[in-house]
């Protein structure tokens, strides 16, 4: 069964086809809701369920990447896994996609993963029978994020536990090939104070560069409208760092932008029943 990746092209996720006809083609349902969170935040929510005659087996919530939302890439990898038999959810965390804030702009990660964390449990609580077994996939910067997410979990939502993590790509570091060359990156810290609105990234080549391989896919996310803030820069450095200080376990090869250690390790299980996260080079 072909990823729905195939079926894109370099202006849509969905190809030629509208996004109700896309489902159809795939034998999915398609919700979504805004919802709004603690700090009058109002968050982009959706969801991917398989039609009959395919059972459903279990629930995947997704957690999208740096400067990424829930409505591009990532939607046709939810598709893929919810026509398998999993209930798929995903949240545009603030300021990407069409949730509020300013645009890629995270001052700290922490109320983001309670809001991972309370959209996840309503979800599951919603549409998932408890005895199906329920799993995260996180991309780029999102495994940072399922990494603090799984470690509160137990606390937060103590009826339910993830059964596993799928981590590609996780960004627990920034590799030293894709940070700024010295001094720009001890600039950074002001610039996003002063600046925090500037449309601009000063790194070690493209972002989208480095991201993609293939030109057509570099094409299809340039064509997103969302573009990363100045402070962005500032902001990924400080949650990785902060998640470098409170991660789990992680195993993984190295990426281009994203750098996971195999030497970082710590136990995930107050947030996994069983198991380990593992993580997938890009």
């Amino acid at each position: 069964m072909k990823h729905p990746v195939a079926e894109a092209n370099e202006e849509s996720p969905f190809g030629s086809l509208t996004p109700d006809e896309f489902y159809t083609r795939h034998s999915v349902t398609h919700g979504s809701e805004f919802i709004t969170n603690s700090r009058g935040l109002n968050l982009f929510t959706q969801w991917w369920t398989p039609l009959p005659p395919v059972e459903l087996i279990g629930a995947v919530c997704v957690v999208h990447g740096f400067t990424g939302e829930s409505s591009w890439f990532v939607q046709l990898t939810a598709v893929h896994i919810a026509k398998h038999g999993f209930a798929v959810c995903a949240i545009d965390h603030q300021g990407h996609g069409f949730s509020d804030g300013l645009v890629a702009h995270i001052p700290d990660i922490n109320p983001v993963v309670d809001d991972c964390v309370s959209f996840f449990d309503s979800f599951l609580g919603r549409h998932v029978p408890p005895h199906l077994p329920s799993f995260i996939y996180a991309e780029s910067l999102g495994g940072a994020i399922a990494l603090l997410l799984t470690l509160r979990w137990g606390d937060s939502a103590p009826n339910r536990s993830f059964h596993g993590v799928v981590l590609n790509g996780a960004m627990c570091g920034i590799s030293d090939k894709f940070k700024p060359p010295w001094p720009l990156e001890h600039l950074l810290d002001a610039a996003a104070f002063l600046v925090p609105t500037w449309q601009v990234v000063p790194t070690r080549g493209s972002l989208l560069g480095v991201s993609f391989k293939e030109e057509w896919k570099r094409k299809l996310a340039a064509a997103s409208p969302r573009r990363p803030t100045e402070a962005a820069s500032r902001d990924c450095a400080g949650i990785v760092e902060g998640v470098q200080r409170s991660a789990g376990e992680v195993r993984g090869s190295e990426g281009s932008v994203s750098d996971c250690p195999r030497r970082r390790r710590r136990d995930l299980r107050s947030g996994l029943r069983g198991g380990a996260a593992r993580t997938r080079g890009e």
